[in-house]
């Protein structure tokens, strides 16, 4: 296009004539609406889930296009406020958890947050349905809405048991151990989040009597010396640890063991199992027999290449088998998918996702913990920490992931360090 140089009409060089400047404006605007809509439309990613993985996969996308405007990143979540997983035990005893903002993290990376529950995925279609009368189309899907405690088990949990699902479940069981003032609660599973749980209430609420039930000791999977700490720990603070015990029915005062044994209870806290949304398996995609996305090395879904899967959604294979939903792996994950994303949009093939586990911290209530440290294939080594070096050690842990999103606004390779696992994660080709 001509350039046209406006001078005043004092100069010696002839002005162009009103109309013409009109003219030649109109044209110009004309010419760019062209290259507007000759631009073709940007491939739109929507996120689903902002738990620990969705949110790194949203970070770490979001930031790697920021310039770009052919990749248009959603992240869709039931709440705006981040919450942290890893904390919910302390909040279920009236401690405050931190208000992080989702829209404040993703302001300035270009990306949109919408805040609803998905009711429903058309894979076909590419559709997803924000509650019930909202829909969101998309060229690529990251699937990680994570699990929440299975209560659907036994009889009894979903009516009468409490959970540490989300910031206000775990309101209302601090609400409901501030008003008990003497009884016993009963904390339903032996794994961390029971142990966990059960050291933190039996700290903070002395005047209570706090049951821990489970078939495995705590600590079980640990080595001997650890778990042996985990179960002392307990101990002093006054946690009654019943392993070994199924339990087969709750009711809204007690619970029921295998045997006929009733234990009475004046608050009944499930941590025992987890499972997941069922909306992948009611979509078509490939599941597993929890329901989780089935993955191919790369993190994408084998029955629908545009699918992503993260986190605790996720049946993700590595050499020691299929990996359990943890932050430490789920975070991993998100930043992986996003790395996949970008590349097969950019025509290049997506590396292979491998993840090896480093540690299982547990606290025991404020100034104690253990932090065992795993193989690869999160089986238990020899070193161990405990008491209050543990506690620090555990603490920097929980904290970690905000500032972590942080750093990776501003520098996304910073998020890509986690250890591959080396042997014990490389998965060989069937002969």
């Amino acid at each position: 296009m001509t350039q046209v140089t406006f001078r005043s009409c004092h100069s010696r060089a002839p002005c162009l004539r009103p109309e013409i400047v009109s003219k030649q404006r109109k044209k110009a605007d004309a010419m760019n609406t062209q290259r507007e809509t000759d631009r073709p439309a940007p491939h739109r990613v929507l996120i689903l889930g902002a738990g620990y993985a969705g949110m790194a996969a949203a970070i770490q996308l979001a930031a790697r296009v920021r310039r770009q405007q052919d990749v248009l990143v959603t992240l869709v979540n039931a709440q705006d406020r981040f919450t942290e997983r890893l904390r919910l035990h302390m909040a279920a005893t009236g401690q405050q958890l931190g208000e992080l903002s989702i829209p404040e993290l993703l302001d300035g990376t270009g990306a949109e947050f919408v805040r609803g529950w998905v009711t429903a995925v058309d894979a076909d279609a590419r559709t997803v349905r924000i509650d019930d009368d909202r829909v969101l189309h998309y060229d690529t899907l990251v699937y990680g809405l994570g699990s929440v405690a299975d209560t659907s088990a036994l009889p009894g949990v979903e009516e009468y048991a409490y959970t540490l699902n989300g910031p206000q479940e775990a309101e209302a069981v601090a609400h409901r151990l501030a008003g008990l003032g003497s009884g016993t609660v009963v904390v339903g599973g032996s794994g961390l989040t029971g142990v966990e749980s059960a050291a933190e209430i039996a700290e903070r609420h002395p005047e209570l009597d706090v049951v821990l039930l489970g078939r495995d000791e705590p600590g079980a999977l640990m080595n001997p010396k650890a778990g042996a700490y985990v179960r002392s720990a307990l101990d002093r603070l006054g946690v009654r640890v019943r392993s070994g015990c199924d339990v087969v029915k709750v009711l809204p005062d007690s619970v029921e063991l295998a045997g006929g044994e009733s234990i009475a209870a004046g608050l009944v806290l499930w941590t025992s199992g987890t499972r997941v949304s069922p909306l992948a398996a009611a979509a078509g995609l490939e599941v597993d027999e929890r329901g989780r996305v089935v993955t191919d090395t790369t993190l994408r879904s084998t029955s629908h290449p545009e699918v992503y899967a993260v986190g605790d959604a996720a049946a993700v294979r590595q050499g020691y088998g299929v990996m359990h939903g943890t932050c430490q792996g789920g975070m991993p994950t998100g930043v992986h998918a996003a790395v996949s994303v970008l590349r097969t949009l950019r025509g290049k093939r997506p590396k292979p996702f491998r993840f090896g586990y480093y540690h299982t911290p547990v606290s025991l209530g404020r100034k104690d913990a253990v932090v065992q440290f795993t193989r690869p294939d999160d089986s238990p080594r020899r070193m161990y920490l405990t008491g209050r070096m543990a506690a620090r050690y555990k603490e920097t842990v929980t904290a970690s992931p905000w500032p972590t999103y942080g750093r990776m606004k501003k520098m996304p390779a910073s998020g890509a360090f986690w250890p591959r696992g080396g042997r014990f994660t490389r998965i060989r080709a069937a002969r």
